[in-house]
C-alpha cells in the first residue's frame, strides 16, 4: 500500500502502528530519528563549522576525551561509534588543530593515547553549554514526563538495537571490501 502524497497532513492510521508495521520510509524508526537528527544538528553543524572550524566528528570526539580524558584510538572509536579509520581522521583533525593530541607509547610505536591539549579543552567548555542550549531549545516543546518517557524508550532501543546489531553481525556478514560500487547488483526490469 502506498501512502497518499499528503501522508505528513493526514493520518492514516495510528501512529505507533506505523512505528510497529512500518508502511513507507515516513514511518520507519531509522528514518525519523534520522530526519530528526539532521533537523536538529543542523543549527550544531553551523555553530562548529561556521565559528569554530570543526566538523561534528572532531566535536564528538573531542566531547568524548572532555568526559573520559586520555583514551586509546581504539577505545575513543568505540566511544564514539565509529569505525577506526574515520575516528583516526577525526583525531589527526583535532592534532592538527593543536586540540588533542596523539602520544606513542614507549616501547610499542604502534600503541597510542589521544587527550585533549589545553586548547581543546578551553574549546569544549567554550562550546559545550552553546550546544546544550540547543538541545534545551529542541526539547523544550516536551512536558517532563515525556522526556522521561522518552528517555527511557531510547535506553531500551538503544540495548535492543545493540542485541539485534550483534544477531545480524552473526548471521550476515558485509563484505565491505567489495562494496557495492564493485559489484552492482542488476534488478530485472519490470514492464
Amino acid at each position: 500500500m502506498r501512502p497518499p502524497n499528503n501522508c505528513s497532513k493526514q493520518l492514516i492510521y495510528p501512529v505507533t502502528l506505523g512505528l510497529r508495521q512500518p508502511r513507507h520510509i515516513d514511518e520507519l524508526l531509522n528514518y525519523r530519528l534520522l530526519r530528526l537528527y539532521a533537523l536538529s544538528g543542523a543549527p550544531v553543524i553551523r555553530l562548529l563549522e561556521g565559528r569554530y572550524g570543526i566538523s561534528r566528528r572532531e566535536w564528538r570526539l573531542l566531547a568524548l576525551l572532555a568526559l573520559h580524558g586520555e583514551l586509546s584510538p581504539s577505545a575513543l572509536a568505540e566511544h564514539a561509534h565509529l569505525d577506526r579509520p574515520r575516528a583516526s581522521r577525526g583525531v589527526q583533525g583535532l592534532v592538527d588543530k593543536q586540540l588533542a593530541r596523539r602520544m606513542a607509547l614507549a616501547g610499542d610505536a604502534r600503541r597510542a593515547r589521544v587527550s585533549l591539549t589545553a586548547a581543546g579543552q578551553t574549546l569544549y567548555d567554550e562550546l559545550f553549554p552553546q550546544i546544550a542550549a540547543i538541545n534545551q531549545q529542541v526539547i523544550s516543546v516536551l512536558g517532563d514526563d515525556v522526556v522521561a518517557t522518552l528517555d527511557t524508550a531510547l535506553a531500551q532501543l538503544t540495548t535492543h538495537a545493540e542485541a539485534v546489531n550483534q544477531q545480524v553481525l552473526r548471521d550476515l556478514r558485509a563484505d565491505r571490501q567489495a562494496g557495492a560500487a564493485a559489484k552492482p547488483r542488476r534488478w530485472p526490469q519490470v514492464d
